[in-house]
């Protein structure tokens, strides 16, 4: 561990430390804490992979409503769990997650390899650091982890130099996680690291004041906490723009159609998405020949980690159609059905409830 930065403070007393702020200060009812069964535990993990809790216990408790073991969500369709993903974004998780309560099932007899950091971390969507806390969260054995809040606490501690996502800044921040990480009251001691960083070692404003490391941490003693950790060298997001058609029947019905299952919003259900106004108006004249195009609507953005992606949408009518064709179907936005919509799409469909395109009849 030649690549180490010197710890602060020696094991026992970081986790003594932790641990009595945790006793006082943590959060000890969250939902997936009330039943800490390894299935609970790996999707309340996955859902908050980028997202905070607040935004995950409403979407955490619908799912496990749904979805009250690993069985159900392994019979259960992609479309009806990424229905009850959509507005929680990152939507390869919710993929992921779905298809590895499959292999689960096909593989492990319906139990997640709890016993095993190696087998957990091979099915989809599961890294080190995840399995790791998912073993550590509930069966209690030692387990490290290593998530973004942990990443941000460390480095801030230990001043360590470069961007987190470079191998040998991971290699350092790994040999610190395990270094730190106790034997006993392992459950704890990871909500601890993870609370620690969502809380107060917080990435805009940290609460240094409040901080059991605050007297050892090397950032702060510098006043360089916001340099820590130091940030992905940034690129200029590249911007796409595209057409999305708007097509309606005479009922208010809209076209939708399912996306392939890899790329973006894989799996999910969505508007037909064009270049330019000639290919769409090209694909009209084939599936929807007589359909009547209106003005655009104004543009909108949506923005990707790797992308901005400029929308356009395309209202056009149609009295009746016959056969959509596979993948695509009519979709009642005052009545919706439960599938997996793309948040744009989710958007664009809920402005149209209260509105119909024929013209109101004289009074």
């Amino acid at each position: 561990m030649h690549d180490m930065p010197a710890p602060v403070l020696a094991p026992a007393t970081f986790q003594h430390r932790l641990l009595a702020w945790f006793d006082h200060a943590g959060r000890h009812d969250l939902p997936w804490q009330r039943e800490r069964t390894p299935y609970r535990v790996w999707v309340s993990e996955i859902m908050l992979q980028q997202t905070q809790v607040t935004t995950v216990i409403p979407y955490f408790e619908r799912f496990m409503a749904h979805f009250p073991t690993l069985a159900a969500l392994a019979a259960a369709s992609q479309d009806e769990v990424l229905h009850l993903w959509t507005g929680l974004g990152y939507y390869a998780r919710g993929r992921n997650l779905h298809k590895a309560a499959r292999q689960v099932m096909e593989k492990h007899g319906g139990e997640l390899p709890v016993e095993s950091l190696e087998a957990l971390a091979e099915l989809p969507g599961i890294g080190r650091s995840t399995a790791g806390a998912i073993i550590a969260q509930s069966t209690g054995r030692r387990a490290v982890i290593l998530d973004g809040n942990v990443k941000r606490s460390l480095s801030r501690l230990h001043a360590v130099e470069g961007w987190p996502g470079r191998p040998a800044v991971e290699r350092r921040l790994w040999a610190l996680a395990e270094h730190f990480t106790p034997e006993a009251r392992v459950a704890d001691y990871t909500q601890a690291m993870m609370d620690l960083g969502a809380t107060l070692c917080r990435r805009g404003m940290p609460e240094c004041g409040r901080c059991p490391f605050a007297d050892v941490c090397v950032a702060h003693a510098r006043g360089e906490q916001r340099r820590f950790p130091e940030s992905k060298p940034k690129k200029v997001l590249p911007t796409r723009a595209t057409l999305m058609l708007v097509l309606q029947d005479a009922e208010g019905r809209v076209l939708l159609e399912q996306r392939p299952a890899s790329g973006l919003w894989g799996g999910l259900w969505g508007l037909p998405q064009f270049d330019d106004l000639a290919e769409l108006r090209a694909w009209l004249d084939v599936h929807a020949p007589g359909a009547a195009l209106d003005p655009a609507w104004p543009a909108f953005s949506h923005t990707f980690s790797h992308f901005r992606l400029e929308i356009t949408p395309q209202p056009a009518r149609i009295d009746g159609l016959g056969s959509v064709g596979e993948a695509r179907c009519w979709y009642d936005p005052g009545s919706p059905e439960r599938i997996g919509l793309a948040a744009p799409v989710k958007s664009l469909l809920a402005s149209l409830v209260p509105f119909t395109l024929t013209a109101p009849t004289a009074s």
